[in-house]
């Protein structure tokens, strides 16, 4: 049995390793993610400026996914925490690329439903929208929408910070298309083909 210490029992990590969740996310993150080479150092969890607001450090969950504890790894959420500043990345002794498999979790646990509150993918899945609709961010209307389905009764109290970045010229009004928006919808795809073959 491995060795029991507080944060393993904090994470109810209790049994034998089972490394199939671990090779499945790793397959599953785009490039080589040297998901295997985690020493459980803790240079991730302490590198990370929004690990505070984690229910589990990243080296935890990886113990986690080591451990082959999918609905709890899924339903962690460490992955929606995960800003990308991809400061973890930059500081891993084993160059593990972090960032990236907290994305390859967030579509795990969006497809398989798995995660505590709707409220971060339905946000990753408007902001996906706005990309596909203009090809890139349209943040007044991706706020908007957030709002108004999550916490209505915020919106009210935003509005003058938005009209100010709005006059200010910080942010559209109007979302831009970028140029040459069929090519990003042959990248998408393509992209989507390359995802149902994997």
């Amino acid at each position: 049995m491995p060795h029991m210490t507080d944060e393993r029992v904090r994470a109810g990590i209790t049994h034998e390793e089972d490394l199939s969740l671990l090779n499945e996310v790793s397959m599953k993150t785009a490039g080589v993610s040297r998901l295997e080479m985690c020493i459980q150092c803790g240079t991730c969890g302490g590198s990370c400026p929004a690990a505070i607001d984690m229910d589990h450090t990243p080296r935890m969950l990886f113990a986690m996914l080591r451990a082959g504890m999918r609905q709890e790894v899924l339903r962690s959420n460490t992955p929606w925490i995960c800003v990308s500043c991809y400061h973890c990345v930059v500081r891993c002794p084993q160059q593990v690329h972090i960032a990236d498999v907290m994305y390859t979790l967030k579509g795990m646990a969006s497809k398989a439903k798995l995660y505590r509150s709707s409220t971060a993918p339905d946000f990753s899945k408007t902001f996906v929208d706005m990309v596909k609709r203009f090809g890139r961010g349209y943040e007044l209307g991706l706020v908007a929408l957030h709002y108004l389905k999550h916490f209505p009764l915020r919106l009210p109290g935003m509005m003058p910070m938005g009209l100010g970045m709005v006059t200010k010229g910080r942010m559209p009004f109007v979302p831009h298309k970028i140029k040459h928006m069929d090519q990003l919808r042959k990248i998408m795809k393509r992209a989507k083909e390359l995802e149902l073959n994997s």
